[in-house]
């Protein structure tokens, strides 16, 4: 693996464990949360400095379906963060405690609140864009440990991992509707409920499997619309 591509994805997985943790929040507690959001706004930074050829390529060639979905799910997510780093700065009472920032409280939870819910979902589903580089890799790892084994090489499709996914997709929607994250999205409660007896087990299996859904969807929208862009294409040339 190149030296870029493996930083790419150290900051992406860190990224992902920074996520989990702030979204626990009653599990650690606020110095904590804040912390782990300053280290997550390093990273974000890192992220989007290591991939700004993508900012660079915007405003160049076609845009298919799929990569429609892609600059979507990406600048929506870029507003979600933006709104959850400046809201967590002007609520921060420990990391950024010294700035001296008077008022817009109330307006900094309201877009914490949003920038949370809308933000774990958009990163989710920006991650499960990307899910098939990482299968791609699996599949290709195993041609080549078939070749070196004498085996013809082949791209069988196995339905025990879509069925897995499929499974962990459908309780995710049930955690989506268990915690009231539409409730959260759209700011019909300015006020979360947390739970702070709840095993922490427990908690992030619920995040986790919510995740899973996210990728799951993003996964397989993606190649639908990779293959209605295919389709495109050569009726394009016929």
């Amino acid at each position: 693996m190149k030296t870029k591509a493996a930083w790419k994805m150290a900051v992406d997985i860190c990224m992902l464990l920074a996520l989990l943790f702030l979204m626990g929040y009653q599990l650690w507690g606020e110095a904590a949360h804040e912390w782990a959001g300053a280290g997550i706004l390093v990273l974000f930074i890192a992220h989007n400095v290591l991939n700004r050829k993508w900012y660079a390529s915007l405003f160049k060639g076609r845009y298919t379906p799929m990569r429609v979905f892609q600059a979507c799910i990406n600048l929506l997510t870029l507003a979600a963060m933006a709104a959850q780093m400046y809201s967590g700065i002007v609520m921060s009472r420990h990391v950024f405690d010294f700035l001296p920032i008077d008022g817009g409280m109330s307006m900094a939870r309201r877009l914490h609140i949003l920038g949370a819910y809308w933000g774990y979902l958009l990163i989710s589903l920006h991650f499960g864009i990307h899910w098939n580089m990482v299968l791609e890799r699996i599949r290709k790892r195993r041609r080549d440990s078939e070749k070196q084994k004498g085996e013809a090489a082949s791209d069988r499709h196995f339905p025990i991992p879509f069925l897995l996914g499929l499974a962990v997709a459908a309780y995710g929607l049930w955690v989506f509707i268990k915690r009231d994250f539409l409730t959260y999205m759209f700011l019909q409660s300015e006020f979360v409920f947390l739970d702070y007896e709840e095993p922490a087990l427990l908690f992030y299996a619920d995040y986790l499997a919510l995740m899973g859904l996210c990728m799951f969807a993003a996964h397989y929208v993606s190649k639908a619309l990779k293959k209605a862009g295919a389709g495109k294409a050569r009726r394009r040339e016929q």
